[in-house]
């Protein structure tokens, strides 16, 4: 769970409007500040993001816990309640507070409010519960809010759109948006990260080298933190691979059956063919990606044949 909140933190940092509009359903909405969590209170375990805004003239908490799973020791509205009860504490201030959870299976059964209701001591803290599932992820990513394109690959894809079809869409969205060149590889590393609740490596690998944006990953601290931590686990194990190696091993599969795909709905290939034969013994990556661009792109199989031969 921690490399999933370094990651919501960071996007939060970078887009704080979006994170605050987003959570509170309304545009109006004037960020003041993003709070230092890492400072919020000794005593206290730290919340995952708090924004301090301005709507309707008045200075509000917007307050964000990021849930993989659901919580049960202690079970989340106790949690909150906490979390809830430092915040106005510390700040004296409004809070509006929610839990997103990001796994599909995650949050169904979080009431979202706290109650105790003994004698004549009764306290009722309500919170909202944001499961991403069930956001229409085709209009965030319409909606062009940066900050949130990274977690549309956790959310609803539209209706009979498979499921690996809407990451690519979500992936290629994220690696055409306008972002600074400094934050970029973060950026797309983070979306890399979080498309791991729910998909296979195998599918996350093939999409990257379809988009071309391996070389971009590598640079990314994040994406370099994650991968070494997959090589020492690897050799915990007694296992060769790496993350890296094996984003390029299941990549050069996937890409090949990617390209097989479209050559035999556009121009009904079949396995016994030749050309399937010999599109499944090339081992270069950048061979096989150029090959499903030009699958997807010439106007008949032997325009195919004739760059294939090249």
């Amino acid at each position: 769970m921690a490399e999933f909140d370094t990651i919501s933190k960071h996007l939060i940092q970078k887009y704080p409007n979006d994170f605050a509009g987003f959570s509170l359903g309304r545009e109006d909405v004037e960020v003041l500040a993003v709070i230092d969590t890492e400072q919020y209170t000794v005593e206290a375990r730290q919340t995952d993001s708090l924004i301090r805004v301005r709507i309707d003239g008045e200075e509000v908490l917007v307050h964000n816990e990021f849930q993989t799973t659901d919580s049960t020791n202690p079970p989340m509205p106790r949690r909150m309640a906490g979390y809830i009860g430092h915040a106005i504490r510390q700040y004296g201030l409004p809070i509006y507070s929610n839990v997103i959870y990001l796994r599909p299976n995650a949050g169904q059964h979080d009431t979202g409010y706290y109650v105790q209701a003994h004698l004549d001591y009764e306290i009722t803290i309500r919170y909202r519960v944001i499961r991403l599932i069930e956001i229409e992820g085709q209009s965030i990513l319409s909606g062009g809010h940066s900050g949130l394109i990274p977690f549309t690959p956790l959310m609803k894809p539209p209706e009979g759109m498979a499921s690996d079809m809407w990451l690519h869409q979500c992936i290629h969205t994220a690696r055409t948006r306008s972002i600074d060149r400094s934050y970029r590889a973060d950026y797309l590393a983070g979306m890399v990260a979080l498309s791991e609740l729910v998909y296979a490596s195998e599918t996350i690998s093939a999409i990257i080298f379809q988009e071309g944006i391996m070389d971009i990953l590598r640079e990314s601290s994040l994406f370099q933190s994650l991968t070494q931590e997959s090589r020492e686990k690897a050799r915990e194990e007694g296992l060769e691979e790496g993350l890296e190696q094996g984003f390029e091993q299941g990549g050069r599969q996937r890409t090949i059956e990617a390209i097989l795909e479209v050559l035999e709905i556009r121009f009904d290939l079949n396995e016994a063919h030749p050309l399937s034969t010999r599109i499944a013994a090339i081992d270069d990556l950048q061979r096989l990606k150029q090959l499903h661009r030009a699958a997807i792109q010439v106007p008949n199989l032997e325009a195919f044949q004739r760059i294939l031969d090249t």
